[in-house]
């Protein structure tokens, strides 16, 4: 049996970013390693047949006013970002390569710094100028970066790693997998220590 965590996330997803700020602790508490898994989040709502939360009624004030009550509750910076959502193609792509390139450490650190940036700081990190210039925070050559990104091999990357996540049923963000078992959302981390816990149920 595994002794990770996969954790699908968007880095334009509110709930990602606070499920961003726990998967640390979360690990800790368990003991299982974390596998980060950025997906594009779009493709997860086709598939699903589903919307962004902003634009649904009702569902859309709700949530703005949900994510702010929970930055004062967790006592994490959170600001709503414009423009938002994004398609976070760049940082996503970067991701895979970091990983590969450098090791998982380096490209955790790094999707961190591009949540808080983002939701943190209100920053776009869509644009491939702000995505390359949080990479050379992490010491990676800012012409390395922008190369990668636009390479045919971490476009495929990131296509089939949220082809893989659809596959195994991930239709949202954050989204974890334990055991085979799926949970959705930050609010579903108590009952997913609790499987870990218990080994199921």
């Amino acid at each position: 049996m595994s002794q990770t965590i996969d954790f699908y996330f968007d880095f334009s997803s509110p709930y990602g970013y606070f499920a961003r700020h726990g998967v640390d602790a979360l690990s800790a508490r368990t003991g299982r390693d974390i596998v980060w898994k950025p997906i594009m989040i779009g493709s997860a709502f086709k598939a699903s047949g589903n919307q962004p939360l902003m634009s649904q009624p009702l569902k859309g004030p709700y949530s703005v006013h949900d994510w702010e009550r929970m930055g004062r509750l967790y006592n994490i910076s959170w600001q709503l970002p414009d423009p938002f959502p994004i398609a976070a193609l760049a940082p996503a792509r970067a991701f895979y390569w970091i990983e590969a390139t450098r090791d998982a450490e380096v490209a955790r650190n790094y999707a961190m710094a591009v949540f808080d940036t983002y939701f943190g700081k209100g920053i776009d990190i869509s644009s491939r100028e702000v995505a390359a210039d949080l990479g050379q925070l992490h010491g990676i050559p800012r012409a390395e970066f922008l190369k990668a990104i636009d390479d045919p091999i971490w476009k495929g990357r990131l296509k089939e790693e949220t082809d893989k996540a659809i596959a195994r049923g991930v239709f949202g963000s954050p989204f974890f997998i334990v055991d085979g078992e799926a949970f959705w959302g930050f609010d579903r981390i108590p009952m997913l220590e609790e499987w870990i816990r218990r080994g199921g149920w």
